[in-house]
């Protein structure tokens, strides 16, 4: 460990493109995309706050899920950006092993989460008559510890991993962060069984938490085909849409990018599949859940409503205080 410390304080990320007249374009487009996430998960979890009818375990769950999106594209976007607007794509190793460390930790407390929706939307759909009794506060809230609980143990393990091996060739990353299988790249120690592991592990998690999510949904859709009313039929499509798809954008990108043997990866593929999941997902779950949600849309008007109402008493209190 001395020694590898010795022989690398830092890592230079080699970003996305080195490009000189695509910086400032993808600066702007980047700089957006981190705005409207930072905005969009922001005003779900104060909205969900806010409102007492998103008092449930489906919103609990989903504020939770908003925050998780908003931490693990603040630990690799303003470094993207920061590497754009001033060209400093230089990280220390230090930098390097706590990005590493937290973008693992709330990722894979994302897929719990998406897990534990799953869950929720079982107990409300198939045991409607026993929900307030299955999803209890106690239940959700160590659902919850349990996905974070989860992501500190599995960042811990690649983290540590990663960091005992040596790094004593190049210290060049062709990444734009520290992703386990970019900096496992420029190890010069035996790196089998630390890519052994990489695989085992994350198809545990990405294993357990998706087997969870189709257990659930094969219960939801038979108990779905089994009902002779129409409107609760819809209803019940209509509270598992969004999940089903916020689930399908999220598991797809990862099986993608960590579930293919190390001799089929393309640095230049896993880049852009990058992106897509660590900028790009946390951006759209918000839409994702409100654009075919009636609670969410109606709690918006209804605090629109009240920020409107207070806005014109303050400017009428100002206008009345002035004259």
């Amino acid at each position: 460990m001395t020694k590898n410390r010795t022989e690398v304080t830092e890592f230079i990320l080699l970003g996305l493109t080195n490009a000189p007249e695509l910086q400032v374009p993808l600066f702007v487009i980047f700089t957006l995309i981190y705005l409207i996430t930072l905005i969009g998960n922001l005003g779900m979890m104060v909205l969900i706050l806010l409102d007492s009818h998103l008092h449930t375990p489906m919103y609990f769950f989903l504020s939770n899920l908003s925050l998780v999106d908003i931490c693990y594209s603040t630990t690799v976007t303003p470094k993207v950006m920061t590497g754009f607007f001033v060209g400093d794509m230089v990280i220390s190793y230090n930098a390097c092993a706590a990005q590493m460390f937290f973008f693992i930790v709330f990722a894979t407390a994302e897929s719990y989460l998406l897990a534990s929706m799953a869950y929720d939307r079982y107990a409300a759909v198939c045991k409607p008559l026993h929900y307030t009794t299955t999803m209890t506060t106690e239940v959700c809230a160590c659902l919850a510890i349990g996905s974070y609980i989860c992501g500190f143990l599995n960042a811990s393990i690649h983290t540590g991993d990663t960091f005992s091996l040596s790094f004593c060739e190049s210290n060049v990353v062709h990444h734009f962060f520290c992703d386990v299988p970019a900096v496992l790249d420029l190890s010069c120690s035996d790196r089998y069984i630390s890519e052994l592991l990489l695989v085992v592990v994350a198809s545990f998690n990405i294993i357990f938490a998706l087997l969870v999510i189709l257990i659930s949904y094969t219960f939801i859709f038979i108990t779905i085909l089994k009902m002779h009313s129409s409107l609760g039929y819809q209803k019940a499509l209509s509270t598992c849409a969004s999940h089903l798809t916020a689930v399908s954008i999220s598991y797809g990108t990862i099986i993608f990018m960590y579930l293919q043997p190390s001799s089929n990866r393309s640095l230049d593929t896993d880049k852009m599949v990058s992106v897509f999941y660590t900028m790009v997902i946390p951006m759209l779950n918000p839409v994702v859940y409100s654009l075919r949600n009636k609670d969410v849309k109606s709690a918006f008007k209804k605090v629109a409503l009240e920020a409107k109402l207070i806005f014109l008493r303050i400017m009428i209190l100002t206008l009345y205080n002035v004259q």
